[in-house]
């Protein structure tokens, strides 16, 4: 089995062996000693190799591991030559692993509470002593100075309601050319036959707007062969027709 070593910072030698276990997804509670132990010391050769300071408890640990190792391989043999078979001798390790494991845990949710109260500002108290020492003050009025401020504040409520409805314009919702399309084409089929003149096509013929609107709708319709445009002289009325597709396709008026 090949073991690239990738050098990084860990906290301390159970957590380089927390991960060495998490990254060749080993069962905590079957952990492959032999494997483990021999990618455990290539990260400490390689750390040395570049001049990284090895710490005392890493080496503990390195050796902790093989003794564990040793014992796995090794069964101990007792006076009268019968095999003995102990207690797993990874059980002491996997029980300091999962200790570290909920602590370290614990540490990453205080450090992430800690994050948050950074982001979190307190106003200091402040002493309003003043303003609760100071007695309430009520304002002296008779029955009819209070009727006639209350009739004052009615009255100029009134004049300000007037104004709005005097000088509030509502605003028409205006229209679209392909609303205006389909307004021209209902006109020409309810009165098939006839010639309309441009303006009678304006809903609105007072607004700008509209007869806008309208001229732009008729030269798209005459583009697309929906409706025949002519205008006998220069600057004189335009006369509207039924084309040939103007029963072509669902063409309405959308209000």
């Amino acid at each position: 089995m090949s073991y690239k070593v990738k050098i990084q910072a860990f906290e301390g030698p159970f957590d380089l062996l927390v991960y060495l276990i998490e990254n060749a997804q080993m069962n905590i509670y079957d952990i492959e000693i032999s494997s483990i132990t021999g990618q455990y010391l290539d990260y400490i050769s390689a750390m040395k190799e570049m001049n990284i300071a090895v710490a005392t408890e890493f080496m503990v640990l390195a050796s902790s591991l093989i003794e564990i190792k040793s014992k796995m391989i090794l069964p101990r043999i007792s006076q009268s030559g019968e095999c003995v078979i102990d207690e797993d001798p990874r059980t002491e390790l996997v029980t300091r692993l999962l200790e570290y494991k909920k602590y370290k845990k614990a540490a990453e949710i205080l450090q992430q509470q800690e994050e948050v109260q950074f982001d979190i500002f307190e106003k200091p108290q402040e002493d309003i002593s003043q303003y609760l020492e100071t007695p309430d003050e009520y304002l002296s009025l008779d029955l009819k100075q209070f009727a006639s401020a209350f009739s004052a504040f009615i009255q100029k409520r009134q004049r300000i309601e007037a104004v709005r409805r005097h000088y509030t314009r509502i605003k028409k919702d205006r229209a679209t050319t392909e609303s205006r399309i389909a307004y021209i084409a209902a006109r020409l089929r309810q009165k098939a036959g006839r010639i309309f003149s441009f303006r009678e096509l304006i809903p609105d013929a007072g607004n700008r707007y509209d007869t806008v609107v309208t001229f732009v709708s008729i030269l798209e319709m005459a583009k697309e062969r929906v409706i025949k445009i002519r205008q006998k002289k220069a600057y004189g009325d335009i006369e509207v027709e039924a084309g040939e597709r103007l029963n072509e396709g669902d063409i309405r008026y959308e209000q």
